[in-house]
């Protein structure tokens, strides 16, 4: 299968960012929120896949335009589950995004599941304006409960007026390298977020499985390990309590559990997930 989808927005006469283009076709499914408003007149779209994919050989393509000034909170609303096909082949999946001057992005989508014998590579590529804004995160999780993973490749390609940010690559699936210390540490799930605009952190910050590093020409990335998608979320927020630009609510914690991974995770997976 193979579908792309195209998001444009751009500022109205009246400042508010609207969404001038929305074309897609299943399973890259675009839902506007015409209704909503976050902040200072933001759009708010949400990505559905409305069918089983990606499957081995699928190729899937999302294109977003971000006008000068304009402002978008791009959001998932459930895991994306990467599946072996009938045929084999990788699947793969690809994002890129162009960033006007003042314009702003939140993307946010739900995790990303590899199954055992899937095959799939995630290329995330964006092109930022000097004061554009960028939040990104991407949660992945090997494999479903009590099953091994597939081969997931991921690349992360981050430029702001034309200056290399973040080029990264990871190749996670079954292996020795899967239980080192200087991969995964036997962890099932890998959260990161990319934050570039503003004011970046001064000095790199970590705690328990996970961190937050400033990046050399500007922005910043948080990482974190954990054994399930809300701990591991749960630290990322951890993590973006140490940036300076980031609004995030704190994770419960106490003296008995600094990390704040408690059992009854609920609220926190809410605050995480909701639009």
């Amino acid at each position: 299968m193979k579908a792309s989808a195209v998001l444009r927005v751009e500022l109205d006469a009246h400042g508010r960012s609207v969404v001038r283009e929305l074309r897609c076709a299943a399973p890259l499914t675009l839902v506007h929120r015409r209704a909503a408003v976050a902040g200072a007149g933001g759009a708010i779209v949400h990505l559905v896949s409305s069918a089983a994919t990606p499957l081995g050989g699928d190729e899937l393509r999302l294109r977003v335009h971000i006008g000068p000034g304009a402002r978008l909170l791009l959001r998932g609303t459930a895991a994306t589950v990467a599946l072996p096909g009938q045929r084999g082949g990788t699947g793969r999946t690809t994002v890129r995004m162009e960033i006007g001057p003042g314009g702003s992005v939140d993307y946010r989508p739900e995790a990303t599941v590899v199954t055992a014998r899937a095959e799939h590579r995630s290329e995330f590529h964006a092109d930022l304006a000097a004061d554009a804004r960028l939040r990104c995160r991407e949660v992945l999780v090997l494999g479903r409960h009590g099953e091994p993973p597939g081969t997931l490749r991921t690349t992360t390609d981050l430029v702001r007026d034309g200056v290399p940010l973040l080029r990264q690559h990871l190749d996670l699936g079954p292996g020795r390298l899967a239980a080192g210390a200087s991969h995964l540490a036997g962890a099932r799930v890998l959260g990161t977020e990319t934050l570039v605009g503003g004011t970046d952190p001064a000095a790199p910050s970590s705690g328990p499985w996970w961190s937050l590093v400033p990046l050399a020409a500007g922005g910043a990335l948080a990482t974190a390990l954990a054994a399930d998608v809300v701990t591991a979320q749960r630290r990322l927020s951890r993590a973006l309590q140490h940036h300076p630009e980031a609004a995030v609510q704190p994770p419960e914690a106490s003296d008995d559990n600094p990390d704040g991974d408690t059992a009854g995770s609920a609220p926190g997976r809410n605050r995480t997930n909701r639009p």
